[in-house]
């Protein structure tokens, strides 16, 4: 049996559903939503790549080393994006949460912040995992400040660890959050979510 075994995680109008397929038209429409592709610190699929795309989430999803989920508004059933666990390590009871973007127009709202509480949960609480990682570019400052703020710590940077799309070579920021840890982080993203957004306020 795998570690992560296929599941539907829900939760404030926001579905994980097992990526296939059939996700390919919606994968390429929300890619194109903001033209993510072009951003050289992302994995993010060019649109006649979105089947490959699939097709290598499934193949990693065989071998037991990435368990991909597109990302749904669950009233809608439009795609928003894409999420995994991935480097996925059985024996030491770990997983990592990567290979995450979103259309232009779910940023900056709660859909980031609830797929992360979906996930850490059924990663904590049901997988019994004792750390959940997360890595990323050491140029894609976003994607290290969305990471800082769920509690996570960073653990170092691995330099001259891995290729970006265009053929650069990259540094990657690692970071990780212990199951004792996951309490308070817990009660941190439930607070953000249920927190009434202002329009005038500015949140570093």
């Amino acid at each position: 049996m795998a570690f992560v075994e296929p599941v539907t995680l829900a939760a404030r109008g926001i579905e994980l559903v097992p990526l296939a397929l059939h996700h390919a038209d919606g994968l390429r429409a929300a890619a194109s939503d903001g033209e993510l592709w072009n951003i050289r610190v992302t994995s993010v699929p060019e649109p006649e790549q979105a089947l490959s795309y699939i097709e290598n989430a499934l193949a990693m999803r065989d071998a037991g080393s990435r368990f991909a989920f597109a990302v749904l508004d669950a009233h809608s059933h439009r795609v928003l994006g894409c999420t995994s666990y991935h480097d996925i390590v059985p024996a030491v009871q770990r997983v990592e949460i990567g290979w995450t973007w979103y259309a232009k127009s779910s940023q900056r709202s709660h859909v980031n912040t609830t797929c992360k509480l979906l996930l850490l949960t059924h990663a904590f609480e049901s997988l019994g995992c004792q750390v959940v990682g997360w890595r990323t570019d050491n140029f894609n400052f976003a994607s290290q400040a969305a990471i800082e703020r769920l509690g996570a710590k960073k653990d170092g940077v691995l330099r001259g660890h891995a290729l970006r799309r265009d053929g650069t070579i990259r540094d990657t920021v690692m970071y990780s959050l212990r199951s004792g840890e996951w309490p308070e982080v817990r009660a941190q993203l439930l607070y953000l979510l249920d927190k009434p957004r202002s329009p005038t306020l500015y949140m570093p």
